[in-house]
């Protein structure tokens, strides 16, 4: 064998090399094909090489990546019906490998370079599928020996397993990319579902903050405003995480305000609420609920719980409202108390929700709790936002593992 020929049969091994390494690295389609097609001229000295890929929607050939074509013709975008025009409308409709040796004596040439002389068109195939179709040209007369097809040929190979691969690529890019957007736009709308504004009287202020730990969030809070100046506080976590419980957050949401136009006490709110759940709440969820009612005509707050964490009471010494805790709603008829706590001035009543309590980092051997709740309000200027930064010192810069709510009730004109 000469020295040209050995030095040529290591130029295609190389080539095929580079494009086995290329398969591996690269996702991006056209990235990809732009840098092969620019790899075969290159290293071989072809005037022209492209790859086609086949749009199965209009039966067509489409120009994916070109390199050597001059302005005067073909472009990438460019369409060709499959089995109508030039050779790789011919390898198109027949699956097979086509060489014109002189394309000026071929029936199926289509005049696209003035200066080729040879073609060579190769169909891309997964599968035993066409994909797209792998164009050469020359401008030398019978420029590719059998050897050279035959290489030409595993690369081809090659690149159909580039496409097929970069092709579910782009596709699961599409769909992670779609998932999000519905992501933040349902973050958008649970936003929208929380109290648009603080409330701030002469008797109560009351003030709330929801940290997600995913997009969106099963916590919940909630201020409704009743008729003699009352007004209802809930806090509320929906079982699981993620969009499920969103869903299902949303859909108590809009129960527990049918019922509080009827429905004053928190007791009798609990049960009517967790009626109507066990008839729609898919099973194995539930919802647990903190439900104040603030009533500044004898400046008390009626508390009701359904598996919820109790209140802290920041009056003095911090401690918590200790009374009855029935079961979450949505898992069975129970009966639901309320414990009523005499406000002064100056008071705070917290709520919080079970990522706060049991928020614990790597390095923590106790989760943060009701300790760390109350010893944060020992500082008279503690609320809402800064118990949450606290939580985050305390897990060290560890991702919270569930939604984190803290709502706190000031008596007088405070405002936390």
């Amino acid at each position: 064998m000469s020295d040209p020929e050995l030095r040529a049969q290591i130029d295609e091994l190389f080539l095929l090399q580079r494009v086995a390494q290329r398969i591996a690295s690269l996702l991006d389609i056209d990235l990809l094909l732009e840098e092969v097609v620019g790899d075969v001229a290159e290293t071989f000295g072809y005037s022209r090489s492209g790859v086609l890929l086949k749009d199965d929607s209009t039966n067509e050939l489409v120009i994916a990546a070109v390199r050597g074509w001059t302005s005067n013709y073909h472009q990438k975008g460019e369409r060709f019906r499959i089995g109508e025009y030039g050779m790789v409308g011919h390898v198109g409709a027949t699956g097979e490998t086509y060489y014109a040796p002189d394309v000026l004596n071929d029936p199926y040439y289509q005049v696209s370079e003035s200066l080729t002389r040879s073609e060579l068109d190769i169909p891309l195939k997964r599968h035993g599928v066409l994909i797209g179709v792998f164009n050469v040209q020359s401008t030398s007369v019978n420029a590719f020996s059998s050897s050279r097809i035959r290489v030409m040929e595993a690369l081809a190979g090659h690149l159909a397993i580039a496409i097929e691969n970069a092709g579910l690529f782009r596709r699961e890019r599409l769909e992670k990319e779609r998932m999000q957007a519905e992501l933040q736009e349902a973050q958008h709308i649970q936003q929208q579902l929380l109290p648009a504004s603080d409330i701030t009287d002469s008797a109560f202020s009351v003030h709330g903050v929801c940290l997600p730990c995913r997009t969106v969030a099963g916590d919940w809070y909630d201020y409704i405003l009743l008729p003699g100046g009352c007004i209802a506080v809930i806090v509320a976590d929906v079982s699981g995480k993620g969009m499920a419980a969103a869903l299902l957050m949303s859909s108590t949401r809009v129960i527990l305000r049918l019922l509080t136009e009827k429905i004053v006490g928190p007791a009798d709110l609990l049960n009517s609420l967790n009626r109507s759940l066990l008839q729609d709440f898919p099973r194995s969820k539930f919802v647990t609920m903190a439900c104040v009612l603030l009533d500044p005509r004898d400046m008390t707050a009626r508390v009701a719980l359904a598996g919820h964490p109790p209140p802290v009471l920041v009056s003095g010494a911090p401690c918590l409202v200790e009374g009855p805790s029935g079961l979450p709603l949505g898992l069975m008829d129970a009966g639901y108390v309320e414990e009523t706590i005499k406000l002064t001035p100056g008071a705070r009543l917290v709520l919080y929700s079970d990522g706060v309590l049991e928020a614990h980092g790597p390095a923590a051997e106790e989760d943060y709790g009701t300790a760390g709740i109350t010893k944060h309000f020992e500082n008279a200027n503690a609320s809402a936002e800064s118990l949450l930064e606290d939580v985050r010192q305390f897990v060290d810069g560890a991702p919270l593992e569930d939604d984190a709510t803290v709502v706190t009730i000031s008596v007088g004109n405070k405002q936390f």
